[in-house]
């Protein structure tokens, strides 16, 4: 997908910096609440969807992050994964969270802060796959500063991941949007699952988050930002 075929979805005059944005999953969400996105990441990402700046996200938003309506940072997870605590045991990933969200808050502008389960962040928002009627499950807390959001409830999951385990397949309602081996599902059913059909590259797709999700961020800071705004004088 590029820019001149991008859905339709109606623009609220905001611009969301999205840092460590990779394929842009996270813009997506941001794009279709009706913001204006601009994307940064350290490495290329020629299927950002979004206008784009390779280069260190801490720097960029040291320097550019006070020209936006509203940050928002996905700092690198691995540091903090289960896989890192587990299967990854004893490899060495950068923690950017702490310098991060110091380099977010000293711009005096909104912020959200998205990561993993276990991750440092304060829980403010907690959102799943099913919330929303996706095929995936992907928990992720969101740190947020400057405007509340609405916590959705937390539904039950309708069964299992499909996939194999220990030699044996099973049936399941969710994919498992990582990795390569399991069953993991085809290109088109992950890409279904986190709706994000302007990629087909795995890697893409697995280090994502869904669009839905900051949509329904978006839409929160949306809505508080226009009920913050004055009445003119004498309208009610």
């Amino acid at each position: 997908m590029t820019p001149t075929t991008l859905p339709a979805a109606p623009r609220n005059g905001m611009r969301v910096l999205d840092l460590c944005s990779g394929a842009g999953g996270a813009g997506m969400g941001y794009f279709l609440a009706g913001f204006d996105v601009v994307g940064v990441d350290i490495r290329p990402q020629p299927n950002y969807p979004f206008t784009f700046h390779q280069g260190d996200a801490i720097e960029y938003v040291r320097e550019h992050g006070a020209d936006f309506d509203l940050i928002h940072a996905s700092w690198p997870c691995q540091h903090h994964t289960a896989l890192t605590k587990g299967t990854n045991k004893g490899r060495e990933y950068p923690d950017l969270i702490p310098a991060g969200r110091a380099a977010m808050l000293a711009t005096g502008r909104p912020c959200v802060l998205e990561n993993v389960q276990g991750a440092p962040i304060r829980r403010d928002l907690t959102l799943c796959g099913e919330m929303f009627g996706l095929r995936v499950i992907r928990h992720r807390y969101f740190e947020i500063h400057g405007f509340p959001t609405l916590q959705m409830p937390h539904l039950p999951h309708r069964g299992r991941v499909a996939g194999c385990r220990h030699g044996k397949w099973y049936e399941g309602h969710y994919f498992a949007v990582y990795g390569d081996g399991g069953g993991k599902g085809t290109v088109a059913q992950w890409q279904t699952a986190m709706g994000m059909h302007w990629t087909d590259v795995r890697k893409e797709i697995a280090e994502a988050i869904p669009p839905a999700y900051t949509r329904h961020i978006g839409e929160q800071f949306t809505a508080h930002t226009a009920a913050s705004v004055p009445s003119p004088e004498g309208v009610s």
